[in-house]
């Protein structure tokens, strides 16, 4: 009888790894869109900024010459791949991290993923974001080149500009097959991955630590409300563009770019002609966007989380 219920035992728990996985994954899809619905005109005027520091001289001028030449729609360029691009990244984001929480758990001798302290939690979030860069990199290379695409035709051919500012995600995406092929989607791979790996360390340090201070004495972190988690998201986001908005920029200038210059090159570059002020040109409106759009990542991904675990009736990782 014992023999029998050592392989039921294994078998129930591999199922709810599964589960759970498999819920980890809905839920940072579901965070994914609400970030993007929540913060893309921003964003766009974050990628101007970076990629053509000399055409404005703040975030307003950038967005008023937005709005004058490309309209409200020109604010959400790029919308779809930076949909296609979130849902996949924080998809594969939130079940890395899940997954990585748990390596860490198992490494420190923890009973349960909830017992980790936010620094190992952040190390969790450093890992799960090598996994993320992979389904990153091509999307959001679409994205960057869409929002600043009007830049590069002035820039470029100023005469045909009528005519080529009507290009969308999927002819690019031809384009870029045809011309470049498959690696053409991953130009920028390095910075992406300099910018992904600490970042997701403070982003998620950041958000567990709040969470923490935000949580009332006699109560658990997971009860702490829409509005303490929303908040706790805010700050962990802010932390993240803090950390990294330098590498952001680098990896915006270079998937732009048709060159195939280094990292370190690009990075001189930069700031030979504009200084070392253009790497963290766009900040002020990437803050902006960060808080509201990263709370609604958590508040999101948290209450799908908590919804998918009750009606699945598997047990939350995070009281495993």
């Amino acid at each position: 009888m014992e023999s029998n219920q050592v392989p039921t035992s294994n078998f129930i728990k591999l199922y709810q790894h599964y589960i759970t996985a498999a819920i980890d994954l809905t839920a940072g899809s579901a965070g994914g869109a609400a970030c993007v619905l929540v913060g893309q005109p921003l964003d766009t005027i974050k990628v101007k900024m970076q990629t053509f520091p000399h055409l404005y001289k703040n975030s307003i001028v950038c967005f008023k010459q937005t709005i004058l030449n490309e309209r409200i729609r020109g604010l959400y360029a790029g919308t779809v791949p930076a949909l296609v691009a979130n849902i996949a990244e924080n998809s594969v984001l939130f079940c890395a991290y899940g997954v990585c929480q748990n390596g860490v758990r198992m490494f420190t001798r923890k009973d349960s993923i909830a017992s980790l302290n936010p620094l190992e939690n952040a190390t969790a979030g450093f890992f799960a974001a090598l996994f993320s860069s992979v389904t990153l990199c091509p999307t959001e290379l679409i994205k960057c080149k869409l929002q600043a695409m009007r830049e590069v035709q002035t820039t470029h051919s100023p005469q045909s500009n009528q005519q080529k500012i009507r290009i969308g995600p999927w002819l690019l995406t031809k384009q870029i097959l045809k011309s470049e092929g498959i690696s053409g989607f991953f130009r920028g791979f390095g910075p992406t991955v300099a910018r992904e790996m600490p970042g997701y360390f403070f982003f998620f340090g950041g958000y567990e630590l709040s969470r923490i201070l935000l949580t009332p004495t006699g109560k658990k972190k997971e009860d702490i409300g829409l509005l303490q988690t929303s908040i706790a998201g805010g700050i962990g986001g802010v932390c993240f563009w803090l950390a990294i908005f330098p590498a952001d920029v680098i990896k915006s200038r270079i998937q732009i770019s048709t060159s195939s210059s280094s990292m370190v090159l690009i990075t001189r570059e930069i700031i030979h002609a504009d200084g070392v002020k253009a790497l963290y040109k766009g900040l002020g409106p990437t803050i902006l966007r960060t808080f509201p759009a990263s709370g609604a990542l958590f508040v999101a991904y948290e209450y799908t989380k908590y919804f998918l675990h009750f009606v699945s009736g598997c047990p939350s990782s995070s009281a495993s």
